[in-house]
């Protein structure tokens, strides 16, 4: 061969293996497909002629000489950091803080906020994270057309206790994203300004982070004050319409040649993938090409042929079949090598068999003792031993489900049979194999330690037969985490009624009076009469549940405390709902039942108001509901604050009397409140006279005080009111049945 011919040869030669290691494109031609080191696929582009849309430019600021191009979307500060096809943007966005001085004075604070035209924040990868010893923290937002809101708390004594590499709420706090937010306004707060923790944590920190990019130590509570931006990731798609519905409308579709139309699973707008056997960028034309199967793995015995968007398998010479590891192959010859084959195919089918047997024998019996194991962690003996002592008592006593039950009666746990999360567990709508409908709540892991005390609430809770307490029908034992199964209450939370006014507006001043006075009676019956006193601990509006005739049932006893009759209080970990949490139990972490009695007080105001316990929309001298109450109350301009629905509708001595009821309730030391019982008393004595009309009558008075007798028992609030107190209380010496102990 001539030096010519070898030349053309390894021309080719070159040629074929430059085409061989050319990547696929991934902008249009002629258009830049880099700013600094962040690669731009089309649909984003740098100038109007590159990309799709307007949304998707991407400006290049590449006036520093002393630092690399940064790319940022459209034309805003959002500084992108890299793009992916997949429909993932990743920037870097800021952090929210504020700082204190030693004395507690702020000397640092940034709010931020995002907003996003087209794109929204992605509930996949990211979440919600709140750094500090002493934090609050909150997003406001947009999902779609609706308001999103979220909270996390932060709090430890001692960085001695914060873990490393644990968001669980000491020294940090993290919650997941929800699909389709597409603007955001971080918000954050202190307690006590950082005095107590200032040496090692002064400031409060919150921020949406990539997951995989924030790993929380220690070290954080200090250092992040030097950090500004952390990574994010949004979601990207095109337009806003499903594939389904562009196609319908007969739209322009940016997908091109072999390429296909996907929804993305947040449901907004679509996006473009390449088919199977092609690798490129799907936006642009020509832009998915084939895939050289033989040059990577392929399931090929022989010989590997390339096709356009697959391959084929061939036999070299002296074997047939199809090339393939299918079962089917490359085979040699055909007699012995047929009956081999059928010998060794017939072997390997019993031992299939039989391993599938014996797999799936050790299977049930690894379960089995998997469930045993988590009964007996749980307390199940304990507990069956404690239902076998009680089986001659006439009281219905729990009943211990089976696993299985209740995976059946929730439909595997099914989305659909959510009820809704608190935050002691997940409770799950079910329906029993004789047709009764349950709520079944899925708790979170219980501490080892406390399962005595676990299984004696069980027994004390199965126990209360009160009409006004959701009734607890059982657990099941054998899961990782116990199960309680409550009966079902149909009307929803008295928050929803109280916060939709068209709700609202149905629920009687009676009636929410009676609603009052039913509560206050299963927190006296807690208090006071059940064999061990308990202590509810998270008394609030969303734990207050309502029948069809607006009865109220008192639920969720996940956070609820036993309390040994000779000890008055107990030294816990503070957990709670911030708006009821009462400030003394706050800082000293002293548990009483006077505790309950704050909570309760701020329900009472809900009933009066129709307000939120706690809402960051309103003023800042507006937020707590119970402190500006009592200012209201105060400032003797009690009408400005009570709810439209009940205001002309009440007797004004009788709003009186419970606004300052109320007031009591929620004083700041736990000594100068009321007892449930004491609550609960008056709250019937106020009912019986909204019931008789007659008492308030001026007319009737002296005869009401001749009948009713004098009584030296007053609240100290003067005039009027305290003639009435004086009325309500001897009503209830002579005329009032006792509170229901619902047995």
């Amino acid at each position: 061969m001539g030096s010519r011919g070898m030349f053309l040869q390894l021309t080719v030669l070159v040629m074929i293996l430059a085409a061989a290691t050319q990547p696929f494109p991934i902008a249009k031609p002629g258009c830049k497909d880099k700013c600094g080191n962040v690669s731009i696929p089309f649909p984003f582009g740098l100038t109007e002629e590159c990309y799709y849309d307007s949304q998707f430019l991407i400006t290049c600021n590449d006036t520093d000489p002393n630092d690399s191009p940064k790319a940022y979307l459209t034309a805003s500060e959002i500084n992108v950091t890299k793009i992916t096809l997949d429909g993932k943007l990743h920037i870097l966005q800021f952090i929210a803080k504020r700082c204190y001085d030693k004395s507690g004075g702020l000397v640092d604070e940034n709010q931020p906020s995002l907003t996003l035209s087209k794109f929204i924040i992605s509930d996949v990868g990211n979440k919600f994270t709140a750094v500090g010893c002493d934090t609050t923290a909150y997003i406001y937002g947009n999902q779609g057309e609706n308001e999103y809101r979220v909270g996390c708390m932060s709090i430890c004594g001692d960085i001695d206790y914060v873990a490393n590499y644990s968001c669980s709420g000491v020294g940090c706090c993290q919650t997941s994203m929800a699909k389709g937010v597409s603007s955001v306004e971080i918000s954050v707060g202190s307690f006590d300004n950082h005095t107590k923790v200032w040496e090692s944590n002064p400031c409060s920190y919150a921020f949406i982070v990539e997951e995989n990019q924030f790993n929380f130590s220690s070290s954080d509570l200090r250092e992040l004050q030097n950090v500004s931006k952390l990574p994010t990731i949004l979601d990207w798609s095109i337009g806003s319409e499903s594939c389904e519905a562009v196609k319908e409308k007969m739209m322009r579709n940016a997908c091109q040649g072999n390429s296909t139309c996907v929804n993305p699973e947040n449901g907004f707008g679509y996006r473009c993938k390449c088919k199977d056997g092609y690798d490129g960028n799907p936006y642009l034309p020509n832009g998915c090409q084939d895939i050289d199967e033989c040059k990577g793995v392929n399931n090929c015995s022989r010989i590997c042929v390339n096709a356009e968007g697959s391959y084929t398998c061939l036999c070299t010479k002296g074997y047939h079949g199809n090339g393939r590891k299918d079962g089917t192959g490359c085979t040699a010859g055909r007699s012995l090598v047929i009956q081999v084959t059928v010998g060794i195919s017939a072997g390997l089918t019993g031992l299939l068999i039989f391993s599938t047997w014996l797999y799936w024998g050790f299977r049930k019996r690894k379960l089995m003792k998997l469930k045993e194991k988590f009964f007996r962690q749980n307390g199940g003996f304990m507990l069956q031993q404690q239902l076998s002592r009680r089986e001659g008592s006439t009281t219905e006593t729990a009943k211990i489900f089976t696993a299985e039950e209740l995976e059946k009666a929730t439909d595997k746990y099914d989305e659909s049979r959510i009820l809704g999360h608190g935050g002691y567990g997940t409770v799950y709508k079910g329906i029993l194999s004789n047709g009764k409908i349950v709520a079944i709540k899925k708790s979170k892991v219980v501490d080892q330690s406390q399962v005595e005390q676990f299984i004696n609430e069980v027994i004390v809770l199965s126990q209360i037969n009160h009409r006004n307490v959701v009734k607890l029908l059982g657990c099941c034992l054998e899961t990782e985490v116990p199960l309680l199964v409550y009966e079902f209450v149909t009307n929803g939370t008295l928050f929803e009624h109280i916060q939709n006014k068209t709700k609202a507006s149905a629920i009687s001043w009676e009636t929410r009076l009676r609603i009052a006075s039913e509560t206050a009676g299963v927190l006296s019956y807690l208090h006071s009469s059940a064999s061990i006193p308990i202590i509810h601990r998270d008394i609030k509006s969303t734990n207050i549940l309502l029948d069809d005739s607006y009865t109220a049932k008192v639920s969720d006893f996940g956070a609820s405390r036993l309390v040994p009759i000779d000890q008055e209080g107990l030294s816990t970990m503070v957990q709670g709902t911030l708006g009821y949490l009462d400030p003394e139990y706050l800082h000293t972490s002293q548990l009483t039942e006077k505790s309950d009695v704050y909570s309760f007080g701020v329900v009472l105001i809900e009933l009066l108001t129709g307000k939120k316990a706690l809402a960051f929309e309103r003023p800042e001298e507006e937020r707590n509901l119970a402190m500006h109450f009592v200012s209201r109350l105060k400032a003797d301009r009690l009408v400005e604050i009570i709810d439209d629905c009940i205001v002309n509708e009440a007797n004004p001595e009788q709003l009186r009397e419970i606004a300052n009821l109320a007031r009591r309730c929620v004083r700041v030391k736990g000594d100068e409140r009321p007892t449930m019982k004491e609550v609960a008393m008056e709250l019937e004595g106020l009912r019986i006279m909204v019931k008789h009309p007659w008492v308030n009558d001026e007319s009737n008075f002296e005869e009401t005080e001749h009948l009713l007798g004098k009584s030296s028992n007053t609240f100290g609030y003067g005039g009027r009111s305290s003639t009435m107190s004086a009325a309500y209380d001897s009503m209830r010496n002579h005329v009032i049945v006792p509170v229901h102990d619902g047995r």
